[in-house]
C-alpha cells in the first residue's frame, strides 16, 4: 500500500514538472511560471520583487479552417537558456545595448490531434517578459486561417491607464487617463474625428497600453516583431480588471494566415516600481532580429525643415496647384487652372534651402510638389499620385542642382493617399526617379482608407506592405519615415533604413484641435515604446491667430517646451517645423535647435511620471556634448537635472533655456530666458517649468577665457 501511494505520490510530482515550469530574471526580480490546467490550456503569470503583475493567464490560437490551439495539449519537452551578450545599433539612443534574458521554451502537443504541436518561447529580461507563438514544420499542421488571439493579460486591480480607443485604421486619437473600470463610461468621449477611423465595435484600446497599480508598479504591454500577422490591439474587461489580444481583421474578416514554419509578434510586458525604468528599456528592441543589410554606411540620422507646416496655418498655401476638379493622372498639368497659392514652387522651395545651408540643416521636405493633390482628398480613388511628374512651377532637375550647389539634399514625400497597390505598382519607378535626383529620404503617407478595400492601416496585409517598401526602399539605399502606419514595434532594428514614423496624434493636430499639455508626456510611455517619433516638434509661434487665419487655435506649450521635445522625443530623423521666419525672430533659442544631436551615445532618464512629466539627458554620438530636455504637463513644476552623467574632475559650460518666471503655455509662451552655468559631474539644476512649460540644456566644452566669470550651479 505505501509503495502504491509512493508511486502515485512520484507519478504525480512528475506530471507537475512536467507541466509547470519557472523561470526568473537574470536579476531574480521578475519570476515567471507556466503551467497548464487540467483542460490543458496554457497559462502563464508573471511576478515583480514578489509582487504579482500577472495573475494566471490563459494563451491560446483560434483557428478558422483547422482545429483550434487552445486546450487539450500536453506538454513533451521544455528547454531553458540563458543569454548575456550586446550589440550596436546603427544608429539609437545608446551605442551600446545590452541584451540579457533566461529563456523558456516549451513544447506543447496535442493528442487528439495526431500529436500536432506548437511552440510557447519566453524571454525574461531585467525589466520584463516577451513571449511568442511558434509554429514548426510538421506532418499535421501546414497552412492555416487565425480567427483571433486568446492572449489574456490578467491584471491584479483597478489600475490607472493610459489610452486611446481601439481602431483598425488610425492611431491618432488624444490620450485619455483613467481607471481601467472607467473606460466604459469614458470610451465615446475619447472617440473623437480622426479621418478614416474605424473604431473597434468591442470595448478596446491600443498598445502600447501603459498602466499604474497603486501600489506603485508601472505596467507597459505591448508587441514586438510585428511581421506578417495583424497589430493586436486589447479588449478591456472592465470588471475584472482583464486585458486580452484582439487582432486586426482584413476585408472578409479573417485575423491571419500562416503557414509553418511561422511564428507571432512577440507580446510584451515592461514592469518596474521607477517610471524611468519603462522609458530605459531596451527589451521591444532586443526582440527584434538584426538587420540583414551588409551596406548600412548610407543609412544617415538627419535634421530637416520643409515646406509643411505653412499648409497647415499660415493660410497662404496649399499643395495643389490648381482649382480644378475631377483631375485624372492622364491629364496634362500644364492645363491645370493655377490657384496661386501653391507652395511647392521653385521659388519657395530655394528659400527653404537657402535657410537650410544658412543653418546647417541636412535636408528639405517638399510636399505638394506633384501632380493630384487638387481632388484626392476624402476620395477612394485608386490611381491618385504616380510620384514622379512633378506640377508646372517645380523644376526638378533646377533645385536637385541649386540643393547640391548649397550642401543641402531635398526629401520626397509620397503621398500614397492609402491607394497602397497603385503605390506597390511605381514603387520601382518612384525610387529610380528618387535616386536619379539625389533623393535620398522619403517621407510616406497613408490619409485615407486602403485600397485595396476592405484592408485596414493595422492589418497583416498593410503590416507585410510596410515592411516591403522598407526592404525595396533599401535596395536604392532610400531611407523611409512613415506617416499613418501601423505603431512601430522595434523592427527599426531588423529595417534601420525605416528610420522614423508618425503613427500617432503628432504637431500637426496643434493646427487641427489641438494637443493637450500633457500629451508630449504620456507618449513616450505609449507610442514611443516601439520605436522613434517623426513628431515635427520646434513651433515657436505657437498662437496661430497670429496669422490672421480667423481662428483662436493655438499650440499649447511654451516655447521652451518645444525646444525640450528635441531631447525627450527620441528622434534620428527631427524636424524644425515652423517657418524659417519665425526661427528668424528668434535667433537665440534657435541656436538650441541648430545644436542638439539626432544620434546618441547614452541616454539617461532623469526623472519621469506618465501624463506629469518628463526629464532626460542624453550623449551626442562621438562628441563631448550633452544635451537635457525637461517637459511638464499643464502645472508648473521644478525639473532636477543631475549632471553626474559628465566626466568626473572637469568642467564645462551649460547653457539653460528657460521658461521665464511669468511664462505658461496659454500666457505669454514665448517669454524665455537663457543663462550660461559651470557644471561638472557634482553640479545639480533645480530648473521651474511654467505650466506646459519645459527645460532644454546644451552642455559643451569650454576655454578658460569662455568660462571667465560664468557662475556655478
Amino acid at each position: 500500500m505505501m509503495r502504491r501511494l509512493a508511486l502515485l505520490l512520484l507519478l504525480c510530482t512528475f506530471s507537475f514538472l512536467v507541466n509547470a515550469q519557472v523561470i526568473t530574471s537574470p536579476d531574480k526580480n521578475f519570476t515567471m511560471k507556466f503551467e497548464l490546467t487540467p483542460k490543458g490550456e496554457p497559462t502563464y503569470q508573471l511576478t515583480y520583487k514578489k509582487k504579482p503583475v500577472i495573475k494566471q493567464s490563459k494563451l491560446g490560437i483560434k483557428t478558422q479552417d483547422v482545429p483550434s490551439f487552445m486546450e487539450g495539449f500536453t506538454v513533451t519537452d521544455t528547454k531553458q537558456n540563458s543569454v548575456d551578450t550586446t550589440w550596436e545599433p546603427i544608429w539609437g539612443e545608446e551605442k551600446t545595448i545590452r541584451n540579457n534574458y533566461n529563456e523558456l521554451l516549451v513544447t506543447l502537443a496535442q493528442k487528439d490531434q495526431k500529436d500536432r504541436h506548437i511552440r510557447i518561447r519566453f524571454r525574461l529580461f531585467n525589466d520584463g517578459l516577451g513571449f511568442r507563438y511558434e509554429f514548426p514544420e510538421q506532418d499535421n499542421l501546414s497552412y492555416f486561417i487565425v480567427e483571433d488571439e486568446h492572449t489574456e493579460f490578467n491584471l491584479t486591480g483597478d489600475h490607472k491607464i493610459y489610452w486611446i480607443r481601439g481602431d483598425y485604421n488610425t492611431n491618432e486619437y488624444a490620450y485619455t487617463t483613467s481607471q481601467i473600470s472607467e473606460v466604459p463610461k469614458l470610451i465615446e468621449k475619447a472617440t473623437i474625428d480622426v479621418h478614416a477611423q474605424v473604431p473597434i465595435d468591442t470595448l478596446s484600446v491600443q498598445t502600447p497600453s501603459m498602466m499604474k497599480t497603486a501600489d506603485g508598479l508601472y505596467i507597459n504591454i505591448h508587441e514586438a516583431a510585428l511581421v506578417n500577422y495583424p497589430a493586436m490591439h486589447l479588449n478591456v474587461d472592465p470588471k475584472n480588471f482583464r486585458l486580452s489580444s484582439h487582432l486586426t481583421p482584413d476585408a472578409v474578416g479573417n485575423k491571419g494566415y500562416l503557414q509553418t514554419d511561422a511564428q507571432t509578434p512577440w507580446r510584451t510586458i515592461v514592469v518596474s516600481d521607477k517610471a524611468t525604468d519603462i522609458l530605459e528599456s531596451r527589451l521591444i528592441l532586443n526582440l527584434n532580429e538584426p538587420t540583414k543589410y551588409e551596406d548600412v554606411s548610407w543609412i544617415k540620422p538627419l535634421k530637416y525643415i520643409g515646406v509643411w507646416w505653412e499648409y497647415f496655418v499660415a493660410g497662404k498655401s496649399t499643395w495643389a496647384y490648381g482649382t480644378d476638379k475631377n483631375v485624372k493622372l492622364t491629364d496634362d498639368p500644364n492645363k491645370l487652372t493655377p490657384s496661386g497659392r501653391h507652395g511647392a514652387t521653385n521659388e519657395n522651395v530655394k528659400k527653404h534651402i537657402d535657410f537650410a545651408a544658412k543653418h546647417g540643416f541636412d535636408a528639405v521636405l517638399v510636399e505638394g510638389w506633384n501632380i493630384g493633390w487638387e481632388d484626392w482628398f476624402g476620395n477612394w480613388k485608386e490611381d491618385v499620385f504616380d510620384f514622379v511628374t512633378p506640377y508646372p512651377d517645380f523644376n526638378v532637375k533646377e533645385l536637385e542642382q541649386y540643393a547640391k550647389s548649397k550642401g543641402v539634399k531635398l526629401m520626397m514625400h509620397h503621398e500614397t493617399s492609402s491607394s497602397v497597390r497603385n503605390y506597390e505598382r511605381r514603387l520601382d519607378e518612384a525610387f529610380k526617379f528618387m535616386k536619379e535626383h539625389g533623393y535620398d529620404a522619403v517621407k510616406t503617407g497613408y490619409v485615407g482608407k486602403i485600397i485595396p478595400r476592405g484592408e485596414y492601416h493595422d492589418g497583416q496585409w498593410m503590416v507585410n506592405h510596410y515592411i516591403y517598401v522598407a526592404e525595396k526602399a533599401a535596395d536604392y539605399k532610400i531611407m523611409i519615415n512613415s506617416h499613418e502606419a501601423v505603431r512601430p514595434t522595434g523592427l527599426h532594428r531588423t529595417y534601420p533604413n525605416w528610420i522614423a514614423q508618425e503613427s500617432a496624434r503628432g504637431t500637426e493636430f496643434e493646427a487641427m484641435g489641438g494637443l493637450a499639455p500633457d500629451h508630449a508626456t504620456i507618449l513616450p510611455f505609449t507610442r514611443m515604446m516601439g520605436g522613434p517619433m517623426d513628431y515635427t516638434p520646434g513651433i515657436f509661434q505657437t498662437d496661430l491667430s497670429y496669422y490672421n487665419t480667423g481662428g483662436n487655435q493655438r499650440v499649447n506649450t511654451t516655447l521652451v517646451k518645444q525646444l525640450a521635445y528635441y531631447v525627450t522625443m527620441y528622434s534620428p530623423l527631427q524636424m524644425a517645423a515652423d517657418l524659417p521666419e519665425n526661427y528668424e525672430r528668434f535667433p537665440d533659442a534657435f541656436q538650441f535647435i541648430k545644436d542638439v544631436a539626432v544620434d546618441w551615445d547614452n541616454t539617461w532618464v532623469q526623472e519621469a511620471e506618465p501624463g506629469d512629466y518628463v526629464t532626460i539627458a542624453r550623449k551626442a554620438k562621438g562628441k563631448d556634448e550633452w544635451y537635457v530636455g525637461g517637459i511638464t504637463d499643464e502645472k508648473a513644476r521644478t525639473a532636477t537635472v543631475r549632471f553626474d552623467f559628465l566626466p568626473k574632475g572637469k568642467e564645462y559650460i551649460a547653457t539653460i533655456y528657460a521658461d521665464a518666471t511669468d511664462a505658461s503655455w496659454d500666457k505669454n509662451p514665448q517669454k524665455y530666458t537663457i543663462r550660461k552655468v559651470k557644471v561638472n559631474s557634482k553640479s545639480v539644476l533645480k530648473q521651474p517649468m511654467a505650466p506646459g512649460g519645459g527645460v532644454a540644456v546644451s552642455v559643451k566644452e569650454g576655454s578658460k577665457q569662455d568660462m571667465k566669470g560664468l557662475k556655478k550651479i
